[in-house]
């Protein structure tokens, strides 16, 4: 057994990095009363807004560094394609994010349900979704997702039960978002804040 040290402030995660190489099979399409909307040109403090109340609880943080400049970049690439999840008031409840910007591949990178939805299905209508708009793309030969520790503890699951297959695993550190003031100090409760690591008692 191996303990890295990790930094005062700091959290490490597992992050497992997980792929598919070819179409799956065709299944019926789950039941939801839920919806896609393509967002052509969120701004950033809408798309913010939506990353925040699905992510805190999970720490997503990766989004929330980038300048408004760095953010709308990315998210008004014509190869990244976004799409709130509303329910059937019109509320958006999650997110859905292909980036085509490699060639002859497609990464997941943002993929999750506001935390009063998830554990009741619907997660498995949003990948449904997602797999059948990502293999649609001409020329598709990979499709990618990668999950972490941090993440819902069904995630890593919910993703090989989807056909995606592990090929590499990283030890990820990086400063407690929480603590940075990117996130709220009392998300992700379940996940304790260690500002500074005390020295141990001296001998004697």
């Amino acid at each position: 057994m191996v303990y890295s040290p990790i930094a005062d402030g700091a959290l490490g995660a597992i992050v497992t990095s997980l792929e598919m190489t070819s179409r799956p099979p065709m299944r019926a399409m789950p039941a939801s009363e839920l919806r896609l909307d393509r967002w052509m040109a969120p701004t950033a403090e809408a798309y913010r807004t939506l990353y925040r109340r699905i992510g805190e609880p999970w720490l997503w943080f990766s989004r929330l560094e980038l300048s408004d400049a760095d953010l709308m970049q990315i998210i008004h690439d014509p190869m990244v394609r976004i799409w709130a999840v509303l329910d059937r008031h019109g509320i958006e409840v999650g997110i859905l994010e292909l980036d085509f910007r490699l060639p002859e591949q497609c990464e997941i990178a943002f993929f999750g349900l506001v935390p009063e939805l998830t554990g009741k299905g619907h997660g498995k209508w949003l990948m449904a979704m997602a797999l059948q708009m990502a293999w649609a793309e001409a020329g598709m030969r990979r499709l990618w997702v990668h999950t972490c520790t941090l993440d819902g503890p069904h995630a890593l699951t919910f993703y090989q039960r989807s056909g995606f297959m592990a090929y590499q695993r990283q030890l990820e550190t990086f400063r407690d978002p929480r603590i940075t003031g990117l996130i709220p100090r009392d998300a992700a409760p379940h996940i304790p804040i260690i500002d500074a690591v005390s020295a141990p008692p001296a001998d004697g």
